[in-house]
């Protein structure tokens, strides 16, 4: 019987330790700030324009396919006040595998980027 009660007090001594550790990760969480869902973002907009959810939905599905299809035949597409998505050509490039070191050749490819509108730049991370 001593021997379980001396386990029972390397057990509390132990748990506090690893709450130490799980007090942190627990203060990052509260930090971090919940992430708009597709969902949530559609149910907003069908509320704040006061039509349905699947109006809201069909609307997003319209714009994602317009804006990939633009910017697949033109090069870009424009959404006013937020951004612009563009098609751009990178050229090909040795590069190294960071195990070995070894030089590889790195293709020619065509990747998309969205380049943010100055007043969205300015809105979300003002000058100071």
């Amino acid at each position: 019987m001593a021997t379980k009660k001396a386990a029972a007090p390397a057990k509390k001594a132990v748990v506090p330790a690893a709450k130490k550790t799980a007090a942190p990760a627990a203060a990052k969480k509260a930090v971090a700030v919940k992430k708009l869902t597709k969902s949530e973002l559609v149910r907003l907009v069908a509320e704040k324009l006061e039509i349905t959810s699947k109006q809201s939905a069909a609307f997003f599905d319209l714009l994602t396919e317009t804006a990939i299809a633009e910017t697949k035949k033109s090069g870009e597409f424009t959404i006013p006040g937020l951004g612009k998505l563009v098609k751009a050509q990178r050229a090909a490039r040795v590069g190294r595998n960071p195990q070995t070191g070894e030089a590889i050749k790195i293709k020619a490819k065509t990747a998309v980027k969205f380049r943010v509108a100055k007043a969205a730049k300015d809105a979300i991370a003002p000058v100071k």
